[in-house]
């Protein structure tokens, strides 16, 4: 039995009053997805209650079938619409998530992590894993590497230890690292997944880039004028199970370059689809690189002990801060108000009592959560270096 499986994903950029076209945009692709013919959308940065109801109720009649994945504050952002019942859904969120204090980043309050929805299509079990990892804000000077890689590791597990019984996996949405970067590699080496951009035909991956393409409406002008092409980092992973054979057969960019009758795009990032051809079929055992996986993991071992060394830099300086806040409090305390402005005083001496409690916690027991997360994945991967044979 041979069955063709579509899917399809977009990073939808739905922030609340910072993305530009916000509502429209949502319209739009509701529009596009209710006469679209996938088997599975998954979705990304729908941070919105509102914006998720729109877009469930308009395609419902092509997609019947829905789930929003809610996490932190606002909500994973993540959701899958799917033609097929959903047996089984479960949302695993990361241990390492950004900065609560880093307010303009807000990856954080996203409480980000993969979801995981189990289908069945005629006789076959798939698993579609989307997930969103944190954002690369610099790459220059990028502060979040250890918790990118990190989720990359996490996901890769997650993914090894629920689909021993599928017979499709897919994993699809914004990875936010790009093709030869640490964490693709990570996610590529440890669970054997083919990225469908790699099978796909020259004429498909001569306009490679997802997000500040070119052809993009909000993409900056700087980078229009720079010819800069972009990036990819939103994809279409796959593997098939014990004797399943999984063709690529189809890869491309499915949306226009412009909402009809618009002068934005859909999203600033760009939507990717696949079509998978799935057939039983004797296949021969994968022999996985074992070399590329410990150069993977030595790697990442060294991005964590880095990771750990700054943490006990940042916990100094935390403490430092909160003598210096707490003798600042002390010294004013004990002094009359300057030039009578008792009022004025009284707010300079709360927000110091405020600013004692932020740094106290960072030095305490954010410090403290975001070292145990950084050891705990090194943990694990000193556990898989150690084995003679990594599955």
């Amino acid at each position: 039995m041979e069955i063709e499986f579509k899917i399809f994903t977009l990073n939808c950029w739905g922030i609340p009053v910072v993305s530009k076209h916000r509502k429209p945009r949502m319209q739009a692709i509701a529009e596009v997805l209710a006469t679209s013919q996938y088997d599975v959308v998954c979705l990304q940065e729908v941070w919105t209650d509102g914006d998720f109801k729109l877009i469930r109720d308009k395609i419902i009649g092509t997609y019947p079938f829905s789930h929003y994945f809610y996490s932190g504050v606002f909500g994973s952002g993540v959701c899958v619409f799917s033609k097929y019942p959903l047996h089984d859904v479960f949302f695993h969120q990361w241990p390492v998530n950004g900065y609560v204090h880093k307010l303009q980043h807000g990856d954080w309050f996203g409480g980000k992590g993969v979801g995981l929805c189990r289908i069945r299509v005629m006789d076959y079990n798939i698993n579609i894993y989307s997930a969103h990892l944190h954002a690369e804000y610099d790459r220059k000077c990028d502060e979040y590497q250890a918790h990118r890689v990190l989720q990359a590791y996490d996901t890769a597990q997650f993914i090894q230890l629920t689909s021993a019984a599928a017979d499709l996996v897919v994993l699809a949405g914004d990875l936010n690292t790009e093709p030869g970067d640490l964490a693709y590699r990570i996610l590529v080496s440890m669970t054997g997944l083919t990225d469908a951009f790699s099978e796909a035909d020259e004429i498909a991956q001569e306009t490679s880039s997802t997000n500040e393409a070119l052809q993009n409406s909000y993409t900056p002008s700087s980078l229009i004028k720079k010819q800069i092409p972009g990036k990819r980092i939103d994809y279409v992973m796959y593997l098939g199970g014990s004797n399943i054979k999984v063709t690529m057969n189809h890869y491309h960019h499915p949306l226009p370059n412009r909402v009809p009758g618009c002068a934005y795009s859909y999203s600033d990032h760009e939507a990717v689809t696949a079509t998978l051809k799935v057939t039983r079929d004797e296949v021969p055992v994968r022999i996985f690189d074992i070399s590329a996986r410990t150069a993977v993991l030595k790697e990442s071992m060294d991005i964590c002990n880095t990771a750990t060394k700054r943490l006990v830099n940042h916990k100094r300086c935390y403490w430092f801060f909160t003598v210096i806040l707490f003798l600042l409090l002390i010294a004013t305390v004990a002094t009359e108000a300057p030039f009578g402005q008792k009022v004025l005083y009284h707010i300079v001496h709360v927000l110091i009592v405020c600013a004692i409690g932020f740094t106290l916690f960072m030095a305490t027991l954010w410090n403290m959560i975001e070292t145990n997360a950084v050891v705990a994945g090194k943990l694990a991967m000193e556990l898989n270096m150690k084995q003679k044979q990594l599955f």
